[in-house]
């Protein structure tokens, strides 16, 4: 039973699957770092060259020290978001002074907030809404928090805006005046929220070549590295170009939409009061690998917008670490089959919002790569001894049998 015990064992290692380790030779580029901070918190962020020749998820990037120890790191997208606690809230004391539409709004449960939506039965104007602070509901005097335009251009087709943007504020009530237009009929409800906003970082990747012009569009042809993730293309229109609102569609070579959207930008003033507003980037949808695109804007029948520059980006990747003193670090890249790292480092990780950008070399092949070794299961690099293993363990396994068998006859 021994002798069957071992050649059981004998066949599972041979069989069992062994995870690839790093090492600075199986890298195939690598590229210097120079930390701008020796102790604090530094970062890098991950360009083109790095996305061509790493695994496309990033996971092969490792960072060493001179004498060869691995640097832990946390990889972040600088990903922007808004985070929002938002909750209806009451409309009191509505009515009509002096010609001017006036009502509270009660802030209800939220302690702290800084957006009031308002929701109005009311097209193609435009007002100003002036937003008090008060500590009683009908207070009609208080701390002033701002004025701010309030507008629907359904007519133009250019949209509308219904929110107030304010200071973070904690008054139990709003003391709210609309300058003109809007009837207290037309006030109909509102919601009261806190936002934390966070805005995105952007890199610029690919090209996109001169614009031309066929009937009502404008076609515009844009390279962009296919390893690289694509999420948004930006139109920055010239200053002159105002009041648009310019449906755009994205396709690649195969003809497969890959993004839709609306690039607008609004100056008007109506009656005295200016309304700005803009939006010149279109997202991409996700996981999009082609190196060519197509961008068409329907201009319907309005001349052709004028753009400085049409730009495809990429949320902005950065790599976190410690330098740990040292002066010159080493990112090695470009090795398929690892596995992304584990650290404790990434798994307290928090940025510093002081954290100092580290200097990037230029990107070189690796004069020490040789490759990994064979690394197949030991039963496919050995098929033969595989079978031997396999044929010994059958025959024990009879000579077991006969020997059971001649001891229970006699």
């Amino acid at each position: 039973m021994k002798a069957f015990s071992a050649v059981l064992f004998l066949v599972f290692v041979v069989v069992a699957p062994q995870e690839s380790q790093p090492s600075p030779s199986y890298f195939t580029h690598l590229r210097t770092v120079t930390p701008g901070a020796a102790n604090g918190q530094n970062y890098i962020v991950i360009d083109e060259d790095t996305w061509d020749h790493a695994r496309k998820d990033l996971a092969d990037i490792r960072l060493y020290d001179p004498r060869g120890i691995q640097v832990p790191y946390f990889l972040n997208e600088q990903r922007g978001g808004i985070f929002s606690e938002e909750q209806p809230a009451k409309i009191l004391n509505l009515g009509s002074i002096k010609g001017h539409t006036e009502f509270d709004v009660a802030a209800g449960e939220i302690t702290e907030y800084d957006r009031i939506r308002l929701q109005l039965n009311a097209k193609d104007f435009v007002t100003t809404a002036s937003v008090e602070g008060t500590n009683t509901a009908g207070q009609t005097r208080g701390t002033r928090l701002g004025s701010f335009t309030l507008y629907d251009f359904s007519r133009e087709n250019l949209g509308s805006n219904s929110v107030l943007k304010l200071p973070p504020s904690n008054f139990p009530y709003l003391h709210v005046r609309l300058s003109s237009v809007v009837l207290p009929a037309q006030v109909k409800g509102a919601t009261i929220y806190n936002v934390q906003e966070k805005q995105s970082a952007w890199t610029d990747v690919g090209v996109c070549h001169p614009s031309e012009q066929k009937e009502h569009s404008t076609i515009l042809i844009c390279d962009v590295p296919p390893r690289v993730p694509l999420e948004r293309i930006l139109f920055r229109a010239a200053p002159g170009q105002i009041n648009f609102r310019r449906n755009v569609s994205v396709t690649d070579e195969r003809g497969g939409q890959v993004a839709s959207g609306e690039i607008t930008r609004i100056r008007m003033n109506r009656s005295g009061t200016i309304v700005t507003s803009e939006e010149l980037a279109v997202k991409v949808i996700p996981g999009q690998d082609s190196d060519r695109l197509t961008v068409t804007i329907d201009n319907g029948d309005d001349p052709a917008l004028t753009f400085d520059s049409v730009q495809p980006q990429s949320i902005e990747r950065r790599l976190y670490f410690q330098p740990q003193r040292e002066t010159v670090l080493n990112l090695y890249y470009g090795d398929q089959k690892l596995a992304a790292p584990i650290y404790d480092y990434a798994k307290f990780f928090k940025a510093d919002p002081a954290a100092v950008k580290a200097r990037l070399g230029t990107g070189t092949r690796n004069p020490a790569y040789s490759g990994r070794p064979d690394e197949r299961p030991w039963s496919e690099r050995h098929r033969s001894l595989l079978w031997a293993a396999m044929l010994l363990a059958v025959a024990v396994l009879g000579g077991l049998a006969i020997r059971s068998l001649k001891a229970a006859s006699a």
